[in-house]
């Protein structure tokens, strides 16, 4: 199926959307991947995939899952620094520098806590939901493991058929190959969720 430009994307190049899809466009060209190419893997259509590489579409985070694992890249890989990144072995990631993804349509905003370098086997994130914001109504899947905390408000995770209410203190985790979305419930406060993701196929549970 194509997935074809969603009514309400952006019309004109918003700076989060442009380094994007800078970013997306860097890491096609250097596997070598034409648009045709992430187009077939993906079910998005060219013309899509185009607009987001030139920061004319904002997309959502069902979208960004899809190129990212298309990419063999963790979501986290979407907020990586340039080669010239002032620090060469970088441990930490002081609050002020922590590099941001606004999902505007969406309501969500991804602060990315790890480093960049390294496998991008692991991606931490500080995730907020506005009131009422979601992925949408469509479950999506990608490689990988997730989990996370709710540090604040409340959270609708729905897993498959399984549908999870989850408040201030609750955790979870779960298979990223399952279809998955999430909300906030609430339609006048905010969620705060401490999210993690794992990239690559997720453990046997046999093995």
């Amino acid at each position: 199926m194509t997935v074809s430009i969603p009514q309400g994307a952006a019309t004109g190049p918003e700076p989060v959307d442009r380094a994007v899809g800078q970013r997306l466009r860097s890491l096609r060209r250097a596997r070598g991947l034409s648009l045709e190419a992430v187009a077939s893997s993906t079910g998005l259509s060219i013309g899509f995939i185009s607009q987001v590489e030139r920061g004319l579409s904002s997309p959502s985070l069902r979208v960004l899952a899809l190129l990212a694992d298309m990419l063999q890249i963790g979501i986290g890989g979407l907020f990586e620094p340039g080669p010239d990144a002032p620090d060469p072995d970088p441990i930490v990631v002081f609050r002020k520098d922590r590099p941001e993804l606004q999902l505007w349509r969406a309501g969500i905003t991804k602060q990315l806590l790890t480093p960049p370098g390294g496998t991008q086997g692991m991606s931490l994130f500080h995730m907020v939901l506005k009131a009422g914001a979601s992925t949408g109504d469509e479950l999506f899947s990608h490689d990988g493991e997730e989990a996370g905390l709710v540090l604040e408000g409340r959270l609708t995770l729905v897993v498959e058929a399984r549908t999870l209410q989850l408040a201030e203190g609750d955790s979870f985790r779960f298979e990223s190959r399952r279809p998955h979305r999430f909300s906030n419930p609430d339609p006048r406060g905010r969620t705060v969720v401490l999210w993690v993701n794992v990239l690559g196929p997720a453990p046997s549970a046999q093995s």
